[in-house]
């Protein structure tokens, strides 16, 4: 097991070993325990009631974060003719075809997300085994692949985030930075926390939300009370 450093173990000492803390003082904390010299990314874990290992109860999304993520997206755009031009004029970084997949055959990957028409998909299939390891593939069930162009590029530049559950039953994401302060971090998590809750496969049974915790890129875990969080849903 790998060391801890010295400013690991003093944020650590912030936080009550097995407590489950209310959302808002959770992110109090959170952002607390931020003094990395940069911009550290917070981030969520949310362990669902399902197996994964059944195909109908696999839980995957996305949803527009109200606050964005505050970074840059770098987005490309896999289209032809007058969707290409859709895509250049929505603000994308790249759009094209057979010449961008030429690009990343040969080894380019300057590009955070990836979106597609239908209609490119046989040929943007023969990226499988490059996009599919670094979950840049393009899917239609989280909206990325899809003839409006100009709405996939919008979300995804405005801080879109897609998420899946693991073989383990938990939900990861980024949900903002420290910087966007406490009121930003809680709409931010809410927001995602409240499109998980909408897919819920209806073969889940029992207590869906199971644990939830935050951590930022350089800090310790923080469980969040889930029992708490719901309320917060129902307060919005």
């Amino acid at each position: 097991m790998a060391k801890k450093g010295k400013a690991y173990l003093e944020e650590r000492k912030k936080v009550e070993p097995g407590k489950s803390y209310p959302i808002r003082e959770a992110v109090e904390l959170v952002v607390s325990t931020g003094r990395a010299k940069f911009d550290e990314t917070v981030d969520i874990a949310v362990r669902l009631g399902v197996n994964p290992k059944h195909a109908d109860q696999m839980v995957r999304g996305s949803v527009v974060l109200p606050n964005g993520l505050g970074k840059t997206v770098r987005v490309l755009v896999f289209a032809k003719g007058e969707k290409e031009r859709e895509a250049v004029e929505a603000g994308a970084d790249y759009a094209g075809s057979d010449d961008l997949i030429d690009k990343i055959k040969d080894g380019w990957l300057e590009f955070d997300r990836v979106v597609a028409t239908p209609d490119m998909m046989g040929t943007v299939g023969k990226l499988g085994k490059i996009l599919g390891p670094r979950g840049l593939m393009p899917n239609p069930k989280v909206g990325t692949v899809t003839f409006d162009v100009k709405q996939a590029v919008t979300e995804l530049k405005a801080g879109q985030v897609e998420f899946r559950v693991d073989k383990a039953g938990i939900v990861h994401s980024p949900v903002g930075k420290v910087s966007f302060g406490v009121d930003k971090l809680v709409e931010n998590i809410l927001a995602l926390i409240e499109t998980t809750i909408k897919l819920k496969p209806a073969s889940s049974k029992g207590t869906y939300l199971k644990n939830i915790s935050l951590a930022t890129t350089m800090g310790p875990g923080i469980k969040v009370d889930a029992v708490d969080v719901r309320n917060s849903l129902r307060a919005v």
